[in-house]
């Protein structure tokens, strides 16, 4: 079996995940994906590991595999850990990036201000999701970037609603998140930890009520008037 037929598949199954193509919750067929990427039980089983240990699916004994969920519990978690992820990931990416490691930083940055200014909003998220998971790399340390990939998955599959701007005020924070990223690369480049952990809240509490906005959306409209004439109806 070609190694390049199974990465693919590993690479579409992330990425159906994070442009939420497959819901958070639903269960895969493991007969069905192994016909549409023509792999056997044997990979496709190994991919479902793979893509369990890094956080995209749930595995549990005498069932299919899941796709990680977005209740209430994890995201009332992801919540109160996102911060605190971030601002470390970047005060070490500041302390400890490698010079060779900027160049792909920019190269992402510039993918993203142009999803961003042009409205794609699923690029705009994983381009955004690529640009912190470089600076995950950057910080070169093996405890904290597990946290901040699987933190990054449902970061990913939220943050879309926050790059289909519905006001000129939400177009604007769009724009001032691209400026904070060019902003940490500059803090980056100069190694200055303290500078990037303050723009890495500024950028966090930016996108936060937004992201919020997908768990509890503004409710339905409701006619009172007719609701009210309807009371003693038979």
């Amino acid at each position: 079996m070609p190694t390049d037929r199974k990465t693919d598949c590993i690479e579409s199954i992330r990425m159906r995940i994070l442009r939420q193509n497959i819901a958070p919750g639903s269960d895969l067929d493991e007969a069905t994906l192994c016909a549409e990427y023509s792999l056997s039980r044997t990979p496709m089983r190994e991919i479902f590991q793979r893509l369990a240990g890094e956080g995209y699916l749930k595995l549990e004994q005498n069932r299919g595999p899941k796709v990680a969920s977005m209740d209430m519990s994890v995201i009332r978690m992801f919540f109160q850990t996102a911060p605190l992820i971030y601002a470390n990931v970047a005060r070490l990416a500041a302390e400890n990036r490698r010079s060779d490691q900027i160049p792909a930083l920019k190269e992402i940055q510039a993918k993203f201000r142009q999803a961003a200014e042009t409205g794609d909003a699923e690029q705009a998220a994983l381009m955004n999701h690529r640009f912190h998971h470089q600076i995950g790399m950057m910080a070169h340390n093996p405890y904290l970037l597990p946290s901040l990939n699987r933190m990054l998955i449902d970061h990913t599959r939220l943050s879309q609603t926050f790059y289909r701007p519905t006001s000129a005020e939400d177009k604007a924070r769009v724009r001032t998140a691209a400026d904070h990223h060019d902003q940490m690369i500059t803090a980056i480049e100069a190694r200055d930890a303290d500078t990037i952990v303050a723009l890495t809240i500024d950028h966090w509490n930016l996108s936060r009520d937004r992201l919020e906005q997908f768990v509890s959306p503004d409710p339905l409209p409701i006619d009172i008037l007719t609701i009210k004439d309807r009371k003693h109806a038979v």
